[in-house]
């Protein structure tokens, strides 16, 4: 087995696997689904620390209070 397996697989298979997520996705793709599964990581940490820093206030009405 490989040292630096990851789950199990070594780098023959990870090359296949990047392979065929080339093919499938194309190149153009992968930047895309990498930077969203990024936002998706950090979203969901913010939300499992509770942090609500970055969070912008919503828009003042503009229906005057009753």
């Amino acid at each position: 087995m490989y040292p630096l397996a990851i789950f199990g697989l070594g780098p023959p298979e990870l090359l296949l696997l990047f392979l065929i997520i080339l093919i499938v996705f194309g190149a153009g793709k992968i930047p895309q689904i990498g930077s969203g599964l990024g936002k998706g990581i950090r979203n969901f940490r913010k939300a499992v620390k509770g942090d609500a820093e970055d969070e912008t206030p919503p828009p003042p009405s503009k229906n005057p209070p009753v």
